[in-house]
């Protein structure tokens, strides 16, 4: 196995997405803007029920860390991806897209069961709400996950979406481990505000003894420290991070290391489909800072890829256009 420089850990969904009404969410329970659990037999019937009477935009292959992944292997980083998927058609699509991004992959990811699916629900203020059945992604574990490319990798990123399940925490530790005696960085995301109101526990053992790098959006960040302002959230977060990386949406980003705090600010888009922005953040962000272009051209990176990004349907950009977006930025910074 190739030397990579990113190391991600993470659920393999593939996404139906919906253009969805907010009486939609209502009549259904859901709270809109955050991430659900729910069984096999629950979603087909919400499926069906969104066929019935909102508006379909298409399938796609999805997962936070993956996501992540492919926006950092589009810009022209290496990165291995370790998952679960089952041995059927939506298995194989997925795996069959991560190696199209020039992501490796190994086949102890692909078990008897069903791949996960994620039902994406687009309100018309462009937010996302997500009801998901993880299939056989449920049970990731360390035995699904080859860690030797971990050894040589700069970073390893971990989604927050893993705190959910007990195996997946396990691979987790152990990927810490390798990372940590190695001298691999690693980074994490808080993913969801709904990890971080049910999931909490599962979060605080991935996060350890800290990490070198956390991505938080501003709900995120408020409801983990239990502040109700971003300074007070900031000064709680650097205790678990050397470097903490607050997404605020149309308004850009706060950066803040150990020395130094500072906000890049957004780019004005239309809004269409926030599904997988903060993913994509990520991904650029630690393209950008692997690749020494500096703090600032990290963070404004990341803000024109995660807005390009939420200008359509779909979590991830035609390959292609991640290339194209840092040429941009290099040519035109403004």
């Amino acid at each position: 196995m190739a030397t990579v420089d990113l190391f991600a850990i993470g659920n393999a969904l593939i996404d139906q997405e919906f253009k969805v009404s907010d009486a939609f969410l209502v009549e259904h329970n859901l709270q809109k803007g955050t991430m659900q659990l729910t069984d096999g037999d629950t979603q087909a019937a919400l499926y069906r029920k969104l066929q019935a009477s909102q508006t379909y935009k298409g399938q796609a292959a999805g997962g936070s860390a993956a996501n992540t992944t492919v926006a950092f292997a589009a810009l022209g980083g290496t990165a291995f991806y370790g998952c679960r998927v089952g041995n059927d058609d939506l298995g194989r699509i997925y795996l069959d897209g991560l190696s199209e991004a020039g992501i490796q992959t190994t086949q102890k990811s692909v078990s008897d069961g069903v791949t996960g699916t994620c039902m994406v629900l687009v309100s018309p203020d462009s937010e996302r709400t997500m009801h998901t059945y993880l299939g056989i992604t449920a049970e990731l574990s360390a035995q699904q996950i080859d860690f030797t490319a971990l050894e040589t990798a700069q970073w390893l990123y971990i989604e927050g979406y893993l705190s959910t399940s007990d195996t997946a925490r396990v691979a987790v530790q152990q990927a810490r481990t390798i990372a940590r005696a190695n001298g691999v960085k690693i980074a994490l995301t808080l993913s969801d505000p709904a990890m971080v109101q049910y999931a909490r526990q599962g979060l605080d053992e991935l996060l350890d003894d800290g990490v070198d790098l956390l991505f938080c959006n501003e709900q995120e960040a408020l409801m983990y420290t239990h502040t109700d302002n971003l300074e007070a959230a900031l000064a709680a977060l650097r205790l678990k991070s050397h470097m903490v990386v607050i997404t605020l949406s149309e308004k850009g980003a706060l950066i803040a290391t150990q020395d130094e705090q500072f906000n890049v600010a957004g780019r004005q888009v239309l809004a269409v489909d926030a599904n997988g922005a903060g993913d994509a953040f990520a991904g650029a962000f630690l393209y950008a800072l692997n690749a020494d272009l500096g703090l600032q051209t990290a963070a404004e990176l990341a803000i024109l890829v995660s807005s390009q990004v939420v200008s359509q349907f779909g979590p991830r950009l035609a390959l292609t256009d991640y290339a194209q977006l840092l040429h941009t930025l290099q040519q035109d910074p403004a």
